[in-house]
């Protein structure tokens, strides 16, 4: 089973060394891919540009570059695309992106900009010869009115273009196994093309609810007791056995998935490897690496 990371612009000196050797010890494991995310409004623009390009430069990892409409003009979004090309890299995940500062708030167009990931994905093809990935949400958009809707939206985006998507996080295999259902019911082509499911191992309470809060959904009630029990009753959580129950949980999703087909396990490492590393060994996955520690 393939799998693949995700990782986050570094804001600082520091965190770009945790980055890099993250990285290294995620090259000796052989992803399918790597992913680097986008800041909001373009907040790390630079970094992240420059960080993705070294990527794809400097290490055996094949790269592929978030890239968002927030607060972008069309000039603006073929520059980034241009700099990316010019980094090497061919592989684009193509998003609208939240809002900066509240990603559940109102979302406004630029107004040289483009309304739709739709739009960008049509742009970037027509740019050059990159391969374009797009989002896809398991329980919706939370600016869908209904999942119809926004299976509509996923739909146009395979068809404007798109040769997979990636998923949000989920806690409940159910949900991505219903998407890729309502997906193959509309277009029969556009369900053909892949639908990665993306995994995040929890390894604290308060990160993964803070994660949840900030997509607009909850974790299930499951979830969340396995959780609640592991960290315990007293004024400080048992952070250790969250954290092995977070990787129990994440274990668990991964196999189902597995044993129901997805194509690839993409996996939100936060520039971590350990924790990741250690439901692939949970898999079967050889480790022969010394993991940083999450």
């Amino acid at each position: 089973m393939p799998f693949s990371v995700e990782f986050n612009p570094p804001r600082d000196a520091a965190a770009e060394a945790r980055l890099w050797r993250a990285a290294r010890e995620f090259e000796r494991l052989h992803p399918a891919f790597v992913s680097m995310t986008y800041g909001a409004g373009g907040s790390t623009r630079d970094r992240t540009v420059r960080v993705t390009g070294q990527l794809a430069q400097e290490t055996t990892l094949l790269t592929v570059a978030h890239l968002t409409a927030v607060d972008h003009s069309i000039a603006e979004l073929r520059s980034i695309v241009g700099a990316y090309a010019d980094a090497g890299i061919r592989n684009l995940l193509v998003l609208r992106g939240d809002p900066p500062g509240d990603p559940l708030g109102d979302w406004v167009q630029h107004p040289e900009g483009v309304e739709y990931a739709e739009e960008l994905v049509r742009m970037v093809r027509e740019l050059g010869d990159f391969h374009v990935g797009v989002a896809s949400f398991p329980q919706g958009h939370p600016r869908s009115t209904d999942l119809d809707q926004d299976t509509a939206h996923l739909v146009a985006k395979l068809r404007a273009g798109a040769e997979y998507s990636i998923t949000q996080m989920f806690f409940d295999p159910e949900h991505y196994l219903r998407l890729r259902d309502r997906v193959a019911k509309i277009d029969p082509v556009a369900g053909a093309k892949p639908i990665i499911p993306e995994l995040m191992p929890i390894t604290s309470l308060r990160t993964v609810e803070r994660a949840v809060e900030l997509s607009g959904r909850e974790l299930p009630e499951s979830v969340l007791q396995r959780l609640r029990l592991a960290a315990g009753d007293g004024p400080e959580e048992n952070r250790a056995a969250v954290r092995a129950a977070g990787i129990e949980i994440a274990t668990e999703m991964a196999q189902r998935l597995i044993d129901e087909g997805a194509p690839c396990l993409h996996f939100i490492t936060l520039n971590f490897a350990k924790t990741t590393s250690e439901v692939l060994a949970n898999l079967g996955y050889t480790v022969s690496a010394t993991p940083a520690h999450a």
